[in-house]
């Protein structure tokens, strides 16, 4: 048996070639369909606000594309892999390779080491354009597709809780003394219900308190509304408070977000989700060097068994288990039932393990 990694360079040229032109192929055909159908789903509450247009839309398009792309690329790699496979060993190329001394380690090398590849252009991706795009689009979802200022830190459905009062920001933002909120309400509770409801078109820092504009005050016990201009209100909260009440790992690049974990931390707020974010910044990129491993399967075993079918279906279940086993955990990782190295690294090692061991077991 031949022990090189790789002995063929023509050969690993080829394999990769077949790889990388296949899951591109099937990301653009992928990445299209589902951005049509998001497209349709979006685009009547986009046209619903006055002043959104054509422009709109393809503004929306244009944000959007970036997620599906960071999104689908380790599945468009899945699913790359299992037609290069399909096409080798329909041709008996696999068994070729493997009667000239190759085992399957050595035959799945180059995929491996071009999957890792496209991980780190992933991971480049993500840091550069993707969180980019993430934050100006949920943030103009959370405002109902109405104009928001631009590129300015922008937060959006920010709740806090203070003494009994339930504090809602719709939209945050600034930096520094140019921070202020917009659309504040209050809910002032006692005895465990809402006496009292106060709404401010406007509020900014004052000090320690802040300072309110266009306030309504609704008293429950009274059933009266009263409205006045200004306002001081919430002793004791800082905008860091709402910027730290609302945090999004995927709209924030991987050292934002350690610096923002840091000041959790500090601030004595919880860290679970914002750690375990952290973490799938990392491994989501990984998750791509796997695709070729759970692929495998419909690379080897006689195409003229019949079963090629069976077992490319088999290789795109393995996949598709990863990914929802991936959601799943991440899910039960911000909940705080795993701890966020185990939410985000268990299901990569578990699949590794598992393909590597069908691997080794069906082939070497």
């Amino acid at each position: 048996m031949n022990l090189d990694f790789m002995p063929s360079r023509r050969l690993a040229l080829y394999m990769v070639k077949l790889m990388v032109s296949r899951s591109l192929a099937v990301l653009v055909a992928l990445v299209l369909v589902l951005l049509m159908l998001d497209l349709l789903g979006e685009s009547g509450k986009i046209l619903a606000v006055e002043g959104n247009g054509e422009a709109d839309l393809w503004r929306y398009a244009g944000l959007r594309l970036p997620m599906l792309v960071s999104r689908f690329l380790p599945f468009s790699v899945l699913l790359g892999c299992l037609i290069a496979f399909a096409g080798l060993n329909q041709h008996s190329e696999v068994i070729s390779m493997k009667a000239a001394g190759l085992s399957a380690h050595q035959i799945l090398a180059p995929l491996i080491i071009a999957a890792a590849g496209l991980g780190a252009l992933l991971f480049a991706f993500n840091e550069a354009v993707v969180v980019d795009s993430a934050r100006v689009i949920n943030a103009w979802k959370d405002s109902d597709y109405e104009p928001i200022p631009p590129d300015t830190g922008v937060y959006t459905n920010v709740w806090l809780a203070q003494d009994g009062t339930l504090v809602h920001a719709r939209q945050a933002s600034g930096r520094g003394p140019d921070f202020q909120i917009t659309d504040l309400t209050l809910y002032e509770r006692e005895a465990g219900t809402v006496a009292r409801i106060v709404e401010a078109d406007r509020a900014l820092p004052h000090g320690d308190r802040w300072m309110l504009e266009g306030v309504r005050r609704y008293d429950a016990g009274m059933n009266l509304v009263t409205e006045t201009a200004r306002e001081t209100a919430l002793p004791g909260i800082g905008p860091a408070q709402f910027r730290l009440a609302k945090v999004d790992p995927e709209a924030l690049d991987i050292v934002t977000l350690g610096r923002t974990i840091a000041d959790l931390e500090a601030a004595q707020l919880s860290t679970t989700a914002a750690r375990a974010g952290w973490w799938h910044k990392i491994t989501g990129p990984v998750s791509t060097i796997l695709m070729p491993l759970l692929a495998a399967v419909a690379a080897f075993g006689l195409a003229r068994s019949g079963q090629l079918l069976l077992r490319a279906v088999i290789g795109m279940a393995l996949g598709f288990a990863y990914f929802v086993a991936d959601n799943f955990s991440l899910a039960m990782g911000n909940a705080g039932v795993y701890s966020p190295m185990l939410a985000t690294w268990g299901p990569v090692i578990l699949f590794a393990a598992l393909g590597e061991a069908i691997l080794i077991r069906s082939e070497e």
